[in-house]
């Protein structure tokens, strides 16, 4: 049977092609297509090393300072079995760390980031300090951002009276400096790390608040809405199954940011004496118990600094690696 051929050169039975030029693709949306363009991306990737080792740390320091008591387990018997307790005094004071001297002695390996003033080892410290870190970033940011991804929710969704109502409300809490409404709440209530958490979490409602607000303003004039409201869906179920989800990726990109300056505001906390009380291990009560040595001893300061540094970049950089792989300019 002979073939035709048309006038564009293509004979019967082939199937046309689609020009390139006319080829839409579809958009990059969904968690899975985020997770991959995360693995892609180096700093992320560096961001979650940083991030994974810290969690980890602190989940072993949460088993051995907290939950093994609970069972007749002595505390820090991991510490102690493993490395030093980071609360018993087991050198002499101001110890260097190994290879290196000072008035007090020769830093040995037994302590390789050397003592602090009360003869405890710092490397021990820090490691149970993470746990403090840690425990802070996640449940401040977590309290600030339920709150604020309610109150900025139904401000956007109704606005009129109900959004200045909301708004205004946190716009006043906003208004007042920050560390002022955090000491503030914790002089009113009580100086430790629990109410630390909940001062700095209502201190940064107004942050998530207002840029959730902004989503849902746009979000709320989707078709998907309309059709919502038309079936008759209620509005507490349209703000938690459609606004919010459709909403929520800006907000995890700036939890994630979040997360490294709760820990940054909890550590200056500390140093003035408002965070974790002593005998808890904290790097911001580390970096104070070192203020009166940091010109012969530097040493002592530097490593709880560089601690929160290393910490808070890897939040950091999650954060960034967050932000390119949820940009819907970049994904289209």
């Amino acid at each position: 049977m002979a073939t035709t051929t048309d006038t564009d050169g293509r004979t019967d039975g082939e199937p046309q092609a689609v020009d390139a030029e006319d080829d839409q693709p579809a958009a990059n949306v969904g968690w899975r297509y985020t997770v991959k363009q995360v693995r892609r991306d180096p700093t992320a990737l560096a961001g979650l090393a940083i991030i994974g080792v810290a969690t980890l740390v602190a989940a072993v320091a949460f088993l051995d300072q907290l939950v093994l008591p609970l069972f007749g387990v002595e505390q820090y018997a991991i510490a102690q079995a493993v490395w030093v307790s980071p609360n018993a005094e087991v050198a002499s004071q101001l110890l260097p760390p190994a290879m290196t001297t000072n008035v007090f002695g020769e830093g040995t390996w037994a302590h390789p980031l050397g003592t602090d003033d009360r003869g405890r080892d710092i490397l021990a410290r820090l490691f149970y300090g993470t746990r403090i870190a840690i425990s802070v970033g996640v449940v401040a940011t977590t309290i600030s951002l339920v709150f604020g991804m309610i109150v900025g929710s139904v401000a956007g969704y109704y606005g009129g009276r109900i959004d200045d109502v909301l708004m205004r409300a946190v716009e006043t809490l906003y208004a007042i400096p920050f560390l002022v409404l955090v000491i503030v709440f914790m002089v009113a209530f009580g100086r430790n790390l629990t109410f630390a958490m909940i001062g700095v979490g209502i201190a940064n409602i107004p942050t998530f608040a207002r840029l959730i607000r902004s989503r849902v303003l746009s979000v709320r004039e989707e078709d998907y809405i309309e059709a919502a409201r038309a079936a008759g869906v209620r509005d507490r179920n349209i703000i938690f199954r459609h606004v919010i989800p459709n909403s929520f990726a800006p907000v995890l990109v700036q939890a994630t940011l979040q997360i490294g300056l709760a820990i940054l505001i909890v550590a200056g906390l500390s140093f003035l004496g408002f965070g974790a009380q002593p005998p808890t291990p904290s790097w911001g009560q580390m970096l104070s118990q070192s203020r009166d040595y940091m010109l012969p001893d530097p040493w002592f300061s530097i490593w709880p600094g560089l601690a929160i540094l290393i910490t808070v970049v890897g939040f950091n950089l999650l954060g960034d690696g967050l932000r390119d792989a949820l940009d819907p300019r970049i994904n289209n």
